[in-house]
C-alpha cells in the first residue's frame, strides 16, 4: 500500500449522511481522502497526525459568491488578501463573480486575464464564473471551453460600466446556448421597473439620504420577486438551471415553493447579513451595512430563516464585496452614494453559526449550508464540501463553543470596514487544510490542540480551479 501523508482525526467529526458528528480519522494521500477509518484504531508508526479533539473537524467551507476585483480594481481587494481572509476563516474555496475586474470575465480574453492575476497570490483554491452582457453570446461557448463553472447575469445595473445589466431580450438570446451546454445561470434578481417607480415616489419627498430607511424604500422587495418570476419562467421555457443569488425578499417563498412543486430548475442562496441584520437596528449613516439588495425588517429576516429551514433556499454564500472605504461615504453617512457590499469572508462561519445555534440548527446543518450545498452548485461535488473518499482533503476544525467580538483589526481583507464589528460571535476557527496541508491555524480553548498564533502557510499553495478538470 501507498504510505499515508497524514491522519487528521477528532471526536467531532462531520461526514455525508451522518445524523451526528462521530469519531474518525481521515487518512491522507496525495491531498485527497484516502480513507475513512475508526478513530480508534491504531496509527501507522510514523505517519503525521493532526488530533482536534473535542472540536469539530468539518469539510472546508465552499463560497461561490465573491468579488476578489483582481486584476484592474485591486485597491478594492486582491486574491492575496481574499484568500488569506478565507484561509482564516475555514473557507478552502472561493468562486470568483465575473464582475468587478478590469476586464470583465464575460469573454475568454478576460478570462486568461483573469487567470494570468492569480500567479502566486492564491492560499485556496479559486474557480470562477463567466458572466451574461448584452452582445456577448458568442462568447459563451469559449469560456465554458475554457473552464467557468457557469454565468451570472444582473436585470439592474451592476454599478461598474464593465458589466452592463441584461434585459429579457438579452436572456432570450443566450438561454438556448447555456441550455445546450448545460451551463447554470446566476442571477441579480432585481427589476429596474420596481426600483425606478419607489425612486420617483420618493422624489418629491424630503427623505433624508442618511437615514437608512431610505435605501430600503428604494428597493422594494417588487424588485425581487418581479425578477425572480422572470427567471423561473424563462427557466421552465428553455429547461435552463437557474440560480438565484443572495435572496433579501422573503415574500419571494411562495414563487420558490411553486416552481419547485413543477420541477423548475433552480437553486437560491442568501448572505450572512441578511439572516444576522434588520433595518430596525441600522443606525441613521452608518452606511457599512449598505448592500443591494437590502437588509430587510425583523420579519423578513426569521422567514429567511425559515425559508432556509424548510429547504426552499439550498445555502449560504458571503457575497463578499469590499471596496475602498471612502467609497461607503462613511463620513457623509449618504446611503444612496455609498457603494452596496458586505466584506465578510473571514466572519462567515461564525456569523452563520452564531444565528443558528441560537434557532435550534446543529452543525450539520451548517455544514450543509456553507460546504455540500455550495461545492454543488458549481459541479465540485464529487471534489469538495464533503469529506469523503477520493474529494480533497479539506477541512476546517474549529470551536463552535469559543466566542470572540469582531474586531476589524484582525480581519485579513484589505479593508477593515464592515458591519459586524464589535459583535459577539460564537465559533473560533482553530485550523485550515487544504488538499492535507495545514494553511492557517491559531490558538483555541483545547488540551487537544496546543498550536501556534495566527500562523499562515509560508507560500500560497491555492489551486486555480476549472470545470471538468483537478
Amino acid at each position: 500500500m501507498e504510505a499515508i501523508d497524514l491522519i487528521v482525526r477528532g471526536r467531532k467529526v462531520i461526514l455525508p449522511g451522518a445524523p451526528d458528528a462521530a469519531p474518525a480519522s481521515i487518512h491522507v494521500q496525495h491531498g485527497r481522502v484516502s480513507a475513512i477509518a475508526a478513530a480508534s484504531q491504531d496509527l501507522p508508526a510514523g505517519v503525521p497526525v493532526f488530533d482536534a479533539g473535542d472540536l469539530v473537524l468539518m469539510p472546508g467551507i465552499v463560497d461561490p459568491h465573491v468579488h476578489i476585483n483582481e486584476p484592474g480594481r485591486v485597491d478594492w481587494e486582491g486574491f492575496s488578501t481574499a484568500t488569506r481572509a478565507a484561509a482564516a476563516g475555514g473557507v478552502t474555496t472561493l468562486v470568483e463573480m465575473p464582475l468587478n475586474s478590469i476586464p470583465a470575465t464575460t469573454s475568454a480574453e478576460g478570462f486568461r486575464a483573469k487567470l494570468a492575476a492569480t500567479a502566486g497570490k492564491l492560499n485556496v483554491d479559486v474557480g470562477f464564473w463567466g458572466g451574461v452582457v448584452p452582445g456577448n453570446t458568442a462568447e459563451l461557448r469559449p469560456m465554458w471551453e475554457a473552464g467557468v463553472f457557469g454565468f451570472k447575469c444582473f436585470l439592474v445595473p451592476s454599478g461598474v460600466a464593465e458589466f452592463p445589466h441584461v434585459t429579457e431580450k438579452d436572456l432570450r438570446a443566450a438561454m438556448p446556448v447555456l441550455a445546450e451546454l448545460g451551463a447554470p445561470l446566476l442571477v441579480h434578481a432585481e427589476l429596474p421597473g420596481p426600483i425606478e417607480k419607489a425612486e420617483k415616489a420618493a422624489s418629491g419627498s424630503k427623505a433624508a439620504a442618511t437615514r437608512y430607511a431610505t435605501w430600503l424604500a428604494s428597493r422594494p422587495a417588487e424588485a425581487e420577486t418581479e425578477a425572480i418570476a422572470l427567471a423561473l419562467q424563462l427557466a421552465r421555457e428553455f429547461n435552463v438551471h437557474i440560480h438565484i443569488v443572495h435572496l433579501s425578499a422573503a415574500e419571494a417563498a411562495p414563487l420558490l415553493a411553486a416552481a419547485w412543486a413543477n420541477g423548475t430548475k433552480f437553486s437560491v442562496e442568501t448572505c450572512p447579513h441578511y439572516l444576522t441584520f434588520a433595518a430596525e437596528g441600522i443606525p441613521d449613516g452608518a452606511t457599512e451595512f449598505k448592500c443591494a439588495p437590502p437588509m430587510r425588517d425583523k420579519d423578513n429576516r426569521e422567514k429567511l430563516w425559515a425559508a432556509l429551514g424548510d429547504g426552499l433556499i439550498d445555502f449560504i454564500a458571503t457575497d463578499h464585496s469590499p471596496c475602498p472605504p471612502e467609497m461607503k461615504c462613511r463620513e457623509t453617512g449618504d446611503f444612496l452614494k455609498a457603494w452596496g457590499g458586505i466584506a465578510s469572508l473571514q466572519l462567515e462561519l461564525p456569523a452563520v453559526w452564531t444565528l443558528a445555534q441560537q434557532r435550534g440548527y446543529s452543525v450539520q446543518r451548517v455544514a450543509e449550508w456553507l460546504c455540500l450545498r455550495p461545492a454543488r452548485l458549481a459541479g465540485l461535488g464529487k471534489q469538495k464540501g464533503t469529506i469523503a473518499v477520493g474529494c480533497d482533503a479539506d477541512f476546517v476544525v474549529w470551536n463552535p463553543e469559543g466566542k470572540f467580538r469582531v474586531q476589524p483589526s484582525e480581519l485579513y481583507q484589505r479593508h477593515k470596514l464592515t458591519p459586524y464589528a464589535g459583535m459577539e460571535m460564537r465559533g473560533v476557527v482553530a485550523a485550515t487544510f487544504l488538499r492535507g496541508r495545514k494553511i492557517f491555524e491559531r490558538p483555541v480553548t483545547s488540551q487537544d490542540t496546543p498550536v501556534a498564533a495566527n500562523e499562515f502557510a509560508t507560500a500560497p499553495i491555492g489551486h486555480v480551479l476549472k470545470r471538468g478538470s483537478r
